[in-house]
């Protein structure tokens, strides 16, 4: 089985025209190429290719598809033979697979659909779906022809609805807890389901399956949240997922940049007023991951966020892992109590474009702010505007616009350029960096004396799991970069929870990790087969726990930063008070490293 996430990176990657033109001579003909179909052996212009959307269609024949569909139709080959024709024309290794491989995760995906099912008849067929309808079609003035465009569902206010029904069609209960739709409970010998009284909102992949829930609630609670989504599960992942990119990519590649909204009804509401380049994060902060995947299909980006201080807060932070990502973003700057979905509702489409074509870059969104609060006035109000702003220009991947990123802010700060490029070449925290810029994210790397840190504290652990606790009570999950890694260090310690750590060597015993993905399994065993000899096993570990502490302390470091800009004076003070606190944490793990810089041979 192919992944979703390498399909939909070789399709963008692709280029149909110039595959088809391998077979059948194209001329264009206004957005589209046209010349004599190559399937049915026609000879005039009736086969067409759209680039932008990746389709062909013969309109004498009536065959069409996409970029795997023509080589299937024409060379008679099988999908995944198909797919790695394609991988081939674009440098894109596809791992060995057996053609007919059952996909492991079957079961799991079919209780999500069934889920997804249930749900909209829950809410369009039962009378305890009413409020929810009223909530779509009065209060968010949707169509029901829109709502079910959406999928839209409603989960009843019960403990064991779906459960229930999943078990009338012999759904067991471990395939329902793996897809996150009902937990265990202390207090209850039988679990339960985790939505109840929620107007439900799938998340689809890039197929436009779907793969998990977010659930709203409909009646104020104190004691829960407005909204919550499906727990990660196999085939689930929210970092990874951007919502709505399954009906957005198109559109995002023919207007060449994509609007980025909070949430899931911003976003609905804006896909209902046929404003179609937008995606939105999993209520969560935008991700690496995320960012890189908007980043394949255009370079440019629309901030469409609150304007108070938590939505300006996560507009910095999106716009710094987009620029990581080399992604261009700027920011529109929207009327205070005011967010796309209010604007669109009362105005269309129109009133929104107001506010996006007065969007700004997002460096100068940040000196907008800055002025306006009179940090540029002071010398420490300057000091902290340094900070802030260098934030931005170090995630800047394109090298031109860090460039005009650095005269911008010595203009406006009156540093020299000169100093500002020294500043640069030191991390977040001061500490000593060397001349090399260390990658945005470790990669699994080959073995071999430059091993990264998360690689070689996974090699230890794997070699003797009774380090476990030690390092768990200084490294989280959360900590490491790399999401393969990331992924077997929770395993790690969610296997430690319920079996004693043993001695040297348990490592080797793989039945904790069975329950993992199995390219993620077989990269435990390539990891266990590494010959790579670590010489003093103890000093490779604190090395290893130091980077990993610091790299996290930066982060936050750099979180705190952010919100500085927008922070009210109080507030200012008390962070400025924190940011003081992780510098020295930063310097003290820094003196553990003598002479190295903390993040050389990384």
């Amino acid at each position: 089985m192919v992944s979703d996430e390498l399909l939909e990176e070789i399709r963008a990657q692709a280029d149909l025209t110039q595959i088809v033109g391998e077979y059948v001579q194209l001329r264009r003909s206004g957005r589209t190429f046209r010349g004599p179909c190559p399937l049915h052996g026609g000879e005039g212009p009736n086969f067409s290719v759209d680039p932008e959307r990746g389709i062909f269609k013969c309109f004498v024949c009536g065959e069409g598809g996409d970029v795997f569909s023509f080589p299937m139709k024409l060379l008679g080959l099988d999908f995944i033979e198909a797919v790695k024709f394609v991988a081939e024309r674009v440098g894109i290794v596809v791992p060995d697979i057996e053609k007919e491989e059952e996909d492991p995760y079957r079961d799991i995906r079919e209780a999500v659909a069934f889920a997804a099912d249930w749900f909209e008849k829950q809410l369009w067929e039962e009378k305890h779906g009413e409020r929810a309808r009223r909530y779509l079609l009065v209060d968010r003035e949707l169509s029901e022809q829109a709502a079910r465009r959406f999928g839209f569902g409603y989960a009843p206010d019960s403990w064991r609805g779906l459960r229930d029904a999943a078990g009338v069609l012999d759904i067991s209960d471990d395939v329902l807890m793996r897809a996150g739709l009902i937990k265990a409970s202390e207090r209850a010998k039988e679990p339960f389901d985790v939505f109840r009284g929620r107007l439900m909102i799938p998340i689809y992949n890039l197929r436009s399956r779907p793969i998990g829930f977010g659930g709203r609630l409909l009646a104020d609670a104190e004691d829960a949240p407005k909204y919550i989504n499906s727990p990660d599960t196999p085939i689930f992942h929210k970092g990874r997922i951007v919502y709505g990119l399954n009906w957005s990519r198109h559109s995002i590649r023919r207007h060449e940049v994509f609007y980025v909204v909070e949430g899931f009804m911003d976003l609905i509401s804006l896909l209902a007023a046929e404003v179609e380049n937008v995606v939105a994060p999993l209520g969560t902060a935008l991700t690496e991951h995320q960012a890189r995947l908007l980043g394949r299909y255009a370079k440019r980006a629309l901030l469409l966020y609150d304007s108070d201080r938590a939505g300006l807060t996560a507009t910095f932070k999106a716009a710094d892992e987009l620029l990581r990502a080399g992604v261009h973003p700027s920011v529109a700057t929207l009327p205070p109590g005011e967010d796309p979905d209010s604007i669109v509702r009362k105005g269309g489409s129109q009133a929104l474009a107001q506010h996006t074509d007065a969007a700004i870059d997002v460096l100068d969104r940040k000196i907008q702010i800055l002025e306006g609060r009179g940090y540029l006035d002071t010398i420490e109000g300057k000091r902290r505007a340094v900070d802030g702003l260098m934030l931005t220009v170090r995630a800047a991947a394109d090298e031109a616009l860090r460039d005009i990123y650095l005269d911008r802010v010595a203009t406006v700060t009156g540093v020299r350029r000169s100093t500002l490029e020294r500043e640069l070449r030191r991390p977040v925290g001061g500490l000593r960096r060397p001349k090399a810029p260390a990658p945005e994210t470790e990669e699994p790397v080959p073995a071999g004396p430059k091993l990264g840190a998360e690689r070689k504290l996974l090699l230890l652990l794997l070699r003797d799991r009774s380090l476990l606790p030690r390092v768990a009570e200084q490294v989280e999950p959360g900590n490491f970069r790399t999401p393969e890694y990331r992924e077997i260090y929770d395993a790690l310690i969610a296997a430690a929870e319920t079996t004693p750590p043993g001695q040297s060597g348990e490592g080797n015993e793989l039945s904790w990790a069975e329950g993992l993905a199995p390219a993620i399994y077989e990269r435990v065993r390539e990891i266990i087969a590494d010959p790579e000899e670590l010489t003093n096993p103890e000093a490779v570990l604190e090395d290893a726990i130091a980077r990993l502490r610091a790299r996290a302390l930066e982060k936050r470091l750099a979180d705190l930063m952010t919100e500085v800009i927008v922070a009210d004076t109080g507030a200012a003070v008390e962070l400025a008070t924190e940011i003081k606190k992780l510098r020295q944490e930063l310097a003290a793990l820094g003196s553990r490293l003598p002479g190295r810089g903390l993040f050389r041979g990384e």
